[in-house]
């Protein structure tokens, strides 16, 4: 992190946007707003980073526990960083090198994500690999910023070195095939979390937005909870049912993870985690690592989109072709729109998290590059630092906001390690 935060333009953009919502509210207090409509709810204020939120900020690091780069990237720009060179501002993406560096990212798990479709193929496995190899190629062409990591002491060695520790994620079980040796594979390859499932139920795994078959985990699913722990993967539960993550909680011997989700007491969404399961992830020593997208952590829009999955797994059966599919999409999301939020709706997650699961068990997962809409102020991953203000503003004190940036993320993989050592 350097002594000042350079005067970007995302600086100058948030600026035009504090003066023209100031305007707007004060032609709304005075009944001079054109239209009815010009009038939004009235939000908290925008958050203002001081001196000592930076003090703060800078003191430790930010370790991420989700960012979709890899596979914006295979989308917009076939995979290729001469298309895309992440060390140039990319306006188009959530995420770059400067903004990183800006934002003191010093540990990014990358989720290797594939369309579910992909396994109806039986292609997950293969696509996954490419993915993992897409990563390793970013860390092969910026080995001044980027630096594969696998375990705890690689994270604090990279960071050491100044650069950002760069771990896999895998998002969805269907990326093993149902088979127990490709999740070996996966994890020698370097996954070191896998969410068990994405958006769809699988022959072993209720999701959270698809019919439930399981009541949780069938015996196979069981048996890779089990094999997880005994890799020394984290299981990530983000994307299953609430009945899964009970299950999931039961089995696991070693601490699990939410590597992107929010709290369902304060947005009642499927993809949230109920307060019973924030107490059993306490009692089991894991993390929820708290996700930014608009339709999981603002409750007006929560409510509006508890049937997304179902509408985009309809989409995509009618619309085989991804060109088609992704207009068709879009034009459902425009014709069905949500509130953006604000950064302030993310710090309510937080907090009900850090409340009722406790501090030690509470984290960041941003979900940047994989989804459409973001609250205000958390546009890019400089939205970072709007967390830490707010959190200090809440009062909490720079340990406990140290915890949340990087330090729960750091314990649970340290002990995750133990599980596996002592299992095997």
């Amino acid at each position: 992190m350097p002594d000042q935060f350079p005067r970007s333009n995302w600086l100058l953009a948030r600026w035009n946007w504090l003066l023209t919502t100031r305007a707007t509210l004060l032609l709304c207090a005075f009944h001079l707003a054109p239209h009815q409509a010009d009038c939004p709810a009235a939000d908290p204020p925008p958050i203002v980073v001081g001196e000592r939120a930076m003090e703060i900020h800078r003191g430790s690091f930010v370790f991420d526990g989700h960012n979709d780069l890899p596979w914006a990237l295979r989308s917009e720009a076939d995979s290729s960083f001469d298309r895309v060179d992440i060390a140039q501002p990319q306006p188009n993406f959530n995420t770059d090198i400067p903004r990183l560096r800006q934002a003191n990212v010093g540990a990014q798990f990358w989720s290797v994500f594939v369309p579910m479709e992909t396994a109806t193929e039986r292609k997950a496995f293969l696509t996954t690999l490419e993915q993992i190899e897409l990563v390793e190629k970013m860390a092969m062409r910026y080995p001044d910023v980027f630096e594969m990591a696998y375990e705890v002491s690689d994270v604090e060695r990279i960071r050491g070195a100044g650069k950002i520790a760069s771990l896999i994620g895998v998002e969805g079980g269907h990326s093993i095939e149902d088979s127990i040796e490709n999740l070996r594979q996966l994890y020698r390859r370097g996954a070191r979390y896998m969410t068990l499932s994405h958006s769809d139920t699988l022959g072993w795994v209720d999701a959270a937005t698809d019919e439930a078959r399981h009541g949780g985990l069938t015996p196979f699913g069981e048996e890779v909870v089990k094999e997880m722990n005994r890799l020394g993967m984290m299981v990530d539960l983000s994307h299953v049912s609430a009945e899964t993550m009970r299950a999931a909680l039961r089995i696991s011997q070693a601490p699990i993870i939410f590597s992107h989700s929010s709290a369902r007491a304060i947005a009642d969404h499927p993809r949230n985690v109920p307060d019973d399961v924030l107490r059993l992830t306490r009692k089991n020593g894991g993390v929820v690592m708290v996700n930014f997208f608009s339709g999981f952590v603002v409750p007006e829009s929560a409510a509006r989109r508890k049937d997304t999955f179902q509408v985009i797994r309809d989409l995509r059966n009618r619309y085989p072709d991804p060109n088609e599919f992704r207009k068709a999409r879009k034009e459902w999301e425009t014709a069905n729109p949500i509130e953006a939020g604000t950064v302030h709706d993310v710090i309510a997650h937080i907090d009900h998290i850090a409340k009722t699961a406790g501090i030690d068990h509470v984290g960041l997962g941003s979900d940047y590059d994989g989804v459409t809409l973001l609250p205000r102020q958390l546009e890019d991953v400089t939205g970072f630092l709007f967390i830490t203000q707010g959190l200090l503003d809440k009062g909490y004190t720079a340990p406990q906001i140290h915890k949340i940036m990087s330090g729960n993320i750091m314990r649970v993989m340290a002990r995750v390690e133990q599980v596996a050592a002592r299992l095997r």
